[in-house]
């Protein structure tokens, strides 16, 4: 109900305002995915191309900064605004007032000077211009058909018609420059109906928009819902998956230990099993080895009893002999190891309880909490369903009763309204700037009429002069360039104070609104000065404030919603209407989830009904620990495998008995102690060999090697380790038993946070949609920017200046264009007297008086010709 409350109110405010929305909103990864706000996209881009014409506008700035460098008068404005000034000659004495009146003169000083000689060009010119025609009337000023002839008069009429020139070009420059902006700012004019529709058509689309843009946020509830009932739904694996884990910190490593422990006595049932086999087999080959080792010794000491060895050659070789017979025995006797027959039997009577399935009971009925909490929580979790449907649908009837079809419907017929005024104004305004246009023209077409008359002039005069000929006798056209050069005289003082008059209007207007309008606006300072507290209403502090929330004293200024807007934001946050409705409040999830959070504290869930390990189980740990083997030699069996199979090498030693018999006489005595040597090689090669290196036996060996370590290994501390593991599993047990509740508690919390953090999170992007998408009002500083900067500052000031500046820099040029075109003309027409030239000095230089000497020519005389 508050979001669609919230949202009605944005859409209150800005149903007259255009977009150019682009979504900007991302979830980060791990939080619910609600989208993008709709948003289309509009066609208005508040932003003028001036496009070659921009030369000409730059130019003109630089002008209007010379005149006027000073900054924008902000404190000046705003005094004069706040100035009431009242009806009584005396008010407008009063010092303030006199004080405010010099620092507005000092700020238009330069307008002020450039406007009084525009103004004394108007008054002067005419009247010099009519002194100039009654002078020429009375035969002065030029106005006399006779020329003196100067011997630098070919330089003079030079000099004056470059001058003229160079004049001339400079105002066809200048009235090209009036005539491009005449017609620039008609193009503009044509095409802003363009424009304007083009506004008009993002105002619909953004009326349209902006319910979708509600509706969508209002839908995204769903997504939250889904996502809370989706928890829900799977209560086992969220909660109790939960709570499985915290528990399982405990749970699973005395599982584990017992688990492993049962391990162990398979394990040292193979170990049992694999030391008794092997002791047998290594019995079975030590056994025989004796025998054999026995028999020769036997032999040989039956041979070294004959008389032959009491010879003295061999008697002491004999005794050698007989002394190293002890050597011939086996080293290594496993037939005096104990054996391990008790140990396995009472391992395999431990072994007939299975403890390994004992264990994985335990983890089976550990592993059904989630099951246990679905099983618990079915009625508490139907009555959180419900509370969340309810949500969904007073939301749904709220939305139903909400009149925005009707707001939409209402502003969208205004919209038509308008929309209907501007189409049927627009004519009239083209009709007014074609007057405006054809007036311009008129007054651009003045001056290339004067300009017509001296190109003319200066063309005839230029082609048609001859230097041989007298001033009396000159060519038609060159008197003709003489007459076009006259006539543009005139024309100059007939046009050029009405000229002066529009350079001087227009430039005082448009030149102001550039410096106090346009400037100000492009850097906001005109925005600063709306801003002034009581400014516009002099019981108000901050105006916009005073007119949307009736409450002056917010802090709500001009410039600050047109940054924001500028930067699109949404209109909640560009207004501060917060002040108005407070969102925060309006979006309180806590009446929504009051009821959640109290039926999801009331989840109780009962654990006491899983079993780790019952007490079977744990005698059976305990008759493993008191099977014996612990009580095995381990050190008997560790030294009996690092021995060698014999005491002494057997082929060393039979090499070392036939040695020695080679020492004896050749004899029977001899040949018998190496025949003994023989037998004793056939023992090594046929008994010790295989033991050493007969697979069987080598296995053995290694197979009783490993068997044993691995005893000695699992039987040290064996008692500890089966205490440590039950006493471990007793831990557990006691943990689900006795303390589960306070773990239940706190993940039930925690589920209760992730639930109620969905709404939260849904609170959050609809403020966060409601203060940067939702009525974005970027529309509304593109309407201040078409309307000030486009229209007002691009389409008029720029065109207006740089018209009046052409136009008054063709102006003043007249001036100049006047008095060379003056000059030039004597050179040019044909006078009725002119000086003779007499060769004999008479004291006049060589020149008459004109009123003595002067010669008329009946033929070329014209009284036309006077002017």
């Amino acid at each position: 109900m508050a979001v669609e409350l919230c949202l009605l109110l944005l859409l209150l405010f800005c149903g007259s305002t255009i977009s150019e929305v682009q979504p900007i909103y991302k979830p980060p990864p791990g939080t619910l995915d609600f989208g993008f706000v709709p948003a289309k996209t509009y066609d208005t881009g508040a932003y003028h191309e001036p496009g070659a014409i921009g030369i000409l506008f730059k130019i003109v700035h630089a002008f209007l900064y010379l005149v006027q460098p000073n900054s924008f008068p902000q404190d000046l404005i705003r005094k004069l605004a706040q100035q009431q000034f009242g009806n009584s000659q005396g008010d407008y004495q009063k010092p303030e007032n006199v004080v405010l009146t010099l620092q507005a003169i000092y700020y238009e000083i330069g307008f002020i000077v450039s406007a009084a000689l525009g103004l004394l060009f108007i008054l002067l010119l005419p009247l010099v211009g009519l002194c100039f025609c009654m002078c020429r009337c009375c035969d002065n000023c030029g106005g006399e058909m006779h020329q003196r002839q100067k011997k630098n008069a070919d330089c003079q009429r030079s000099c004056f018609a470059t001058f003229l020139f160079v004049a001339s070009l400079i105002i066809s420059v200048g009235v090209l420059c009036a005539y491009a902006a005449n017609q620039h700012l008609t193009n503009q004019v044509r095409g802003a109906k363009k424009l304007v529709n083009s506004n008009f058509k993002d105002l619909k689309i953004f009326l349209n928009d902006t319910p979708a843009q509600i509706d969508y946020l209002v839908s995204q509830y769903n997504t939250t819902k889904d996502k809370a009932l989706s928890d829900l739904n799977n209560v086992g694996p969220v909660l109790g998956t939960r709570v499985q884990e915290q528990l399982g910190k405990e749970v699973r490593p005395a599982l584990d230990a017992a688990l492993t422990m049962a391990g162990a006595i398979r394990e040292t049932k193979e170990a049992l099993e694999n030391v008794s086999v092997s002791v047998e087999v290594l019995q079975e080959g030590t056994e025989r080895l004796h025998a054999n080792l026995t028999d020769v010794k036997m032999h040989l000491s039956n041979t070294l009893s004959d008389s032959a060895c009491n010879a003295a050659q061999a008697a002491s070789t004999c005794n050698i002999i007989r002394n190293s017979l002890s050597q011939l025995n086996i080293n290594a006797n496993f037939s005096g190891l104990p054996g391990v027959n008790s140990q396995l039997a009472k391992v395999n009577d431990v072994l007939k309880i299975d403890l390994s399935s004992l264990v994985q009971k335990g983890y089976a009925a550990f592993n059904d909490t989630p099951d246990l909490v679905v099983n618990q929580t079915r009625n508490i979790l139907s009555d959180i369903k419900s509370v969340l449907e309810s949500i969904g649908s007073n939301i749904t009837t709220f939305t139903k009763m909400l009149p925005v079809q009707k707001i939409v419907a209402d502003l969208m017929v205004y919209l038509t309204q308008s929309e209907a005024y501007v189409q049927d104004y627009f004519p009239v305004m083209e009709q007014y700037d074609f007057y405006r246009w054809l007036g311009c023209l008129i007054l651009c077409c003045m001056v290339v009429l004067i300009l017509v008359f001296y190109y003319l002039g200066l063309l005839c005069g230029t082609c048609g002069y001859d230097k041989h000929a007298s001033p009396t006798t000159r060519g038609c056209i060159s008197n003709t360039g003489g007459n076009f050069l006259m006539a543009g005289v005139g024309f100059s003082f007939l046009f050029s104070w009405v000229l002066m008059v529009v350079v001087v209007l227009t430039f005082v207007t448009g030149g102001n609104v550039e410096k106090l309008v346009c400037e100000p606006f492009e850097d906001k300072n005109l925005f600063k000065v709306l801003d002034t507290p009581y400014l516009l209403n002099q019981h108000w502090k901050n105006y916009l404030a005073g007119i949307i929330f009736k409450n002056p004293n917010v802090n709500l200024t001009f410039e600050k919603v047109y940054s924001d807007c500028k930067e699109n934001k949404g209109i909640y946050t560009s207004l501060h209407l917060e002040h108005l409705f407070n969102i925060n409040e309006l979006l309180n999830i806590s009446m929504y989830t009051e009821d959640v959070a109290l039926r999801i504290e009331h989840i109780q869930i009962n654990l006491s009904k899983i079993i780790l390990l019952d007490e079977i189980g744990k005698e059976n740990l305990l008759n493993f620990s008191s099977s014996g083997i612990d009580g095995i030699d381990f050190s008997a069996y560790l030294t009996e495998i690092n021995k060698s199979v014999t005491k002494v090498d057997l082929l060393s030693f039979a090499n070392d008995l036939e040695a020695r018999a080679d020492q004896l006489p050749k004899g029977a005595l001899e040949n018998a102690l190496k025949g003994h040597a023989n037998n004793i090689r056939m023992i090594h090669n046929q008994q010790v060999v295989p033991l050493e290196q007969a697979m069987k036996y080598v296995k053995a060996r290694s197979t009783l090697n490993q068997s044993i370590r691995l005893l000695k290994r699992t039987s040290s501390e064996l008692m500890v380790k089966v205490k440590n593991v039950i006493s471990a599993v007793n831990a557990a047990q006691n943990l689900i038993n006795n303390n589960a509740s306070q773990v239940i508690v706190q993940e039930t919390k925690e589920y209760m946070d992730t639930i109620i953090g969905y709404f939260e999170q849904y609170i959050e992007w609809v403020k966060e949609s409601v203060a940067m998408e939702v009525a974005a009002c970027k529309p509304i500083a593109n309407v201040i920017d078409t309307a000030v900067d486009i229209f007002l500052c691009s389409y008029i000031a720029d065109s207006v200046n740089t018209f009046w500046f052409g136009l008054g820099g063709s102006s003043m040029f007249l001036i100049p264009a006047i008095i060379f075109a003056v000059k030039l003309s004597k050179y040019y027409r044909r006078m009725d007297t002119e000086d003779v030239y007499d060769d004999t000095e008479n004291g006049n230089n060589g020149y008459h008086k004109e009123h003595l000497y002067g010669i008329h020519n009946p033929v070329f005389t014209s009284s036309v010709e006077q002017w």
